[in-house]
């Protein structure tokens, strides 16, 4: 069983030993790079490539490890005892399971996201610790042990947004994806529309690339960024031309709301572009 990608993922030969040398090792892939990257949808495609359940636990910032394991919904019991409810009997009825006890519960070997961990308080990973190690944790209101069928494949997604413990990455297989560089994303542009126009798609990938590589860029326009402009630039027939002339001219793109994502970096662009006319 090895991960080799698929046919709507990119991956790269770095990307793909790492996967499957956390799934050797039986330890969770902790996945960083920049947004945009493919980070999330590469366990979607594992589960995909591998032919596994998927099952996708998005962290907020108020999410709690217990919040994986259950949760004793205590309200709903005392109004079910007060109308008289016989399952109130039972406090099985108001255990909710979480993501990870669903995990547990497979009878097949699922890819279990745990998406965005650095979303959540800075205790949150070493909360999981004995989980993530031994497999099990124990249900006091019933006084169960819930133990994994089958360990799952865990990819866990960090955007760097705070520092992870020591103890807890010591726990992981560690990857950091690296921005595309133009041959993979020429790959990834072709595996999302192998009827781009090539010519339409060079002077995109200039603009595009360009734009990453201007000085003082608050956030730089990601793979998905890209992707998203592309589609517009299809759907609104955009002359390769004119992204020819606004490469050439320094001026900016068309439809370039899909690649930069607030007026600092727009004014930059168009401070920079400025220059770079009066100069000419």
């Amino acid at each position: 069983m090895r991960f080799e990608g698929t046919d709507t993922y990119v991956a790269t030969d770095d990307l793909m030993m790492a996967v499957n040398a956390a799934v050797t090792l039986q330890r969770p892939l902790l996945v960083k790079g920049e947004p945009g990257t493919g980070k999330t949808q590469l366990a979607r495609e594992i589960a995909r490539g591998l032919g596994r359940p998927m099952l996708d636990w998005a962290i907020k910032s108020t999410t709690k490890a217990q919040h994986g394991l259950y949760e004793y919904d205590a309200v709903s019991r005392l109004r079910d005892s007060q109308l008289g409810d016989e399952k109130v009997k039972d406090i099985g009825n108001y255990i909710v399971r979480g993501k990870l006890w669903e995990a547990f519960e497979s009878t097949d070997q699922p890819v279990l996201l745990i998406d965005e961990i650095d979303k959540a308080d800075i205790e949150f990973p070493n909360d999981l610790l004995r989980e993530l190690d031994q497999m099990e944790f124990y249900v006091h209101e019933t006084r169960q042990t819930v133990k994994a069928k089958n360990r799952p494949i865990i990819i866990i997604t960090s955007n760097n947004e705070k520092e992870l413990p020591d103890a807890f990455l010591r726990r992981c297989f560690f990857h950091y994806i690296r921005f595309p560089e133009k041959e993979t994303m020429q790959k990834i542009v072709d595996v999302h529309f192998p009827d781009l126009k090539k010519n339409l798609t060079k002077e995109a990938m200039e603009v595009f690339f360009g734009l990453r590589e201007l000085p003082g860029l608050k956030k730089k326009p990601s793979t998905s960024e890209l992707l998203d402009w592309l589609k517009l630039l299809m759907a609104e027939d955009i002359d390769p031309t004119v992204l020819r002339d606004a490469s050439t001219k320094k001026t900016l793109p068309p439809l370039y709301g899909a690649l930069l994502k607030n007026e600092a970096d727009v004014h930059l662009f168009e401070r920079v572009a400025f220059m770079a006319r009066r100069s000419s």
